[in-house]
């Protein structure tokens, strides 16, 4: 008996030290347009218990393939939780999704798949973090996306300040927040507590670990400043191709081949120009087309054309064009090439219709990634930040979400 309990321990210790981060997948060239939301326009599902999540995207195959989902409940730091599927879901996932359909009226075409969460299979238990995985039928993983499900137990405030070091006076941003717990106890909030940091809902550079500098009743205080400080970057760039035929401000000019091909003005760089504002939607998209009623399945796709001058702040690195198109990805599909002829980096991407921000980055020959060489770091930028709250209390098997904050820094002080 006792040396079962000894193998038990053992395989709960080996299982814990190799618990995989879950991190998001990206797809095959075939699935493209991958929108995931909660009720708000945000690619980005942070609901509340009970509220619902829609998940949608293309399969440029159009043979109308059966595709199922699984969801998987994370701890703070993305490693799978200790809980039971059925102590995190009611009913069962590992379901196929059966609202699909073939696009129409499309020169390309497409197999436009829709699932809605929690629906009569499946719903959720508790807040946290969580993953959803795509399988086709081989059960072969296709694509993984993050979620969050949050109970609104505390209160959050906030501020975006300058940052108070002169090295980065012009460029970054510190978020300064304050969680308000109420009626809330917490016995020891700097172990029970801890915060996710997310500028413009971009998982790989959110902060984590933040611990609270001093609490004041019930009231725990974040009033860092190098601690919770972001780059600001620069606006994105964007363009709109929701009419087909008509150019916008920022497309030059339309002709038509196999597809319909959109050619945007040349970018510039902005590293060394002054900070101008003009509104974006901090690097998302959103599908939208003039010529249907059914945007999800009457969308086109079109080719759109990038062009940036070559220089020698790019040297032999490599430059993508980069947004929440793709999930931020840095992949060949999205990688520049040199044309010897016009000295201009090149790329051609075919998207759905629709309004979309992007930028340029660079990764460098040691692999680091600088997102902001080209746009360039100024701390006028407007940046939305989210501030997530977890907890996890004494003999707790998970970490629950129990509140959410946002701020932005359109009004930024110092």
């Amino acid at each position: 008996m006792l040396s079962n309990l000894k193998q038990i321990f053992f395989l709960l210790c080996i299982s814990q030290v190799f618990a995989q981060v879950q991190m998001e997948i990206d797809p095959p060239e075939n699935i493209k347009s991958i929108v995931f939301k909660g009720p708000t326009d945000d690619q980005f599902p942070l609901v509340q218990l009970g509220e619902s999540i829609s998940l949608e995207f293309d399969d440029i195959l159009a043979i109308e393939q059966d595709y199922y989902y699984k969801i998987i409940h994370c701890d703070y730091d993305w490693t799978p939780s200790e809980l039971l599927k059925s102590q995190y879901l009611k009913g069962v996932d590992n379901q196929r999704i059966i609202d699909y359909g073939n696009s129409y009226n499309t020169l390309q075409p497409y197999s436009n798949y829709r699932l809605t969460l929690p629906n009569e299979n499946v719903g959720f238990k508790v807040s946290g973090n969580y993953l959803i995985e795509i399988y086709n039928i081989d059960n072969e993983l296709q694509f993984s996306r993050r979620f969050v499900i949050y109970k609104d137990i505390v209160k959050i405030g906030g501020v975006v300040k300058r940052s108070r070091d002169f090295n980065f006076l012009n460029e970054k941003q510190s978020v300064q927040f304050t969680i308000n717990s109420g009626n809330f106890q917490l016995i020891n909030p700097k172990k029970e507590v801890k915060i996710a940091l997310i500028q413009n809902y971009h998982w790989p550079t959110a902060l984590y670990d933040i611990k609270p500098q001093f609490t004041i009743g019930n009231q725990l205080v974040y009033k860092y400043d190098q601690e919770t400080s972001f780059y600001g970057g620069n606006e994105y760039l964007l363009f709109d191709t929701s009419d087909l035929r008509a150019p916008s401000a920022h497309i030059s000019s339309i002709d038509f081949k196999e597809l319909y091909n959109h050619y945007l003005f040349g970018d510039d760089y902005r590293n060394d120009e002054p900070y101008t504002y003009f509104p974006d939607i901090n690097g998302d998209f959103v599908i939208r087309t003039l010529q249907g009623e059914d945007i999800s399945r009457e969308a086109e796709y079109t080719k759109v054309h990038f062009s940036l001058p070559y220089n020698e702040l790019i040297g032999l690195d490599d430059v993508y064009v980069y947004g929440k198109y793709n999930n931020y990805a840095l992949v060949d599909e999205n990688k520049m090439t040199y044309n010897e002829e016009n000295g201009m980096m090149e790329l051609t991407l075919t998207l759905k219709q629709g309004f979309y921000n992007y930028k340029y980055v660079i990764r460098r020959e040691d692999e680091t990634i600088d997102l902001n060489a080209v746009c360039g770091n100024f701390h006028f930028t407007e940046n939305n930040y989210i501030i997530l709250v977890y907890y996890r209390d004494f003999g707790d098997m998970y970490d629950s979400v129990i509140g959410i904050g946002t701020v932005n820094s359109r009004n930024i002080s110092n």
